[in-house]
């Protein structure tokens, strides 16, 4: 069976790094078989405002949810520009420019993400090969950008979750691919929530079990939630 793995790699540039997954299988995404999207949209527009209060100063860069993730990109190569995929929805807050649906998964763990103001992801299972890793590229390793039709390979010393036929987000959390992205059509989807901060350990449990519990009751399916770090760093899917 596939796992997910921390490697050494990372931990020891993020020792108190905590990521929570939740994986969840036989879900149905297929807006057009669900009766539930006015309350999905109604997890978003809640999540928008109470995003806020994770954004107390009018300086961006003073919050503090944005500068533990500015800190943590400085200690990885990353493309030029690259930030933590977070940063471009507190902007879209701090802006009052609300977040637009994209299917039913994206939207509850863009609800999630936004709640708890921390960065979330999502993977199609299905389309995995192998293990799910995030360690440090050696460079040049396969990668379609969501959205691109020109390959992008990583650089040497960037952070990647990558399987056995590339890479399937880059810089950590900051550009998903083509290859396993969550669609209409994914049954099987790994979830996932990244706290580099450790005073908000209590936030990412919260977080991912509201993740867990709002997937069960719009998707249906079986979820499982773990958590990996320092004391355990893989975990079966």
């Amino acid at each position: 069976m596939a796992k997910f793995i921390l490697k050494k790699d990372f931990l020891e540039l993020f020792p108190d790094a905590e990521l929570g997954v939740v994986t969840a299988k036989n879900i149905v995404n297929d807006p057009a078989k669900l009766d539930c999207l006015d309350e999905i949209s109604q997890l978003l527009e809640e999540s928008f405002e109470a995003c806020k209060t994770h954004l107390p100063s009018e300086t961006f860069i003073e919050n503090r949810v944005v500068s533990v993730w500015r800190e943590a990109f400085r200690k990885f190569k990353t493309r030029k520009g690259a930030r933590c995929s977070i940063e471009a929805m507190l902007k879209r807050v701090q802006k009052d420019n609300p977040p637009g649906s994209i299917n039913p998964l994206v939207d509850i763990y863009n609800a999630v993400s936004l709640t708890y103001a921390l960065p979330c992801g999502g993977e199609d299972m299905d389309h995995f090969a192998g293990d799910l890793v995030l360690t440090l590229a050696e460079g040049g390793e396969d990668f379609l950008p969501l959205g691109s039709d020109e390959p992008d390979p990583a650089l040497p010393g960037e952070l990647i979750y990558r399987d056995d036929e590339g890479v399937v987000c880059r810089c950590w959390n900051w550009r998903d691919g083509q290859r396993t992205m969550l669609t209409e059509n994914t049954k099987n989807a790994f979830l996932i929530l990244e706290s580099v901060d450790p005073e908000r350990s209590e936030d990412l449990d919260n977080a991912i079990w509201t993740l867990a519990k709002n997937i069960q009751k719009y998707l249906g399916g079986e979820v499982e939630v773990f958590k990996l770090g320092k004391d355990e760093s893989e975990h079966e899917l």
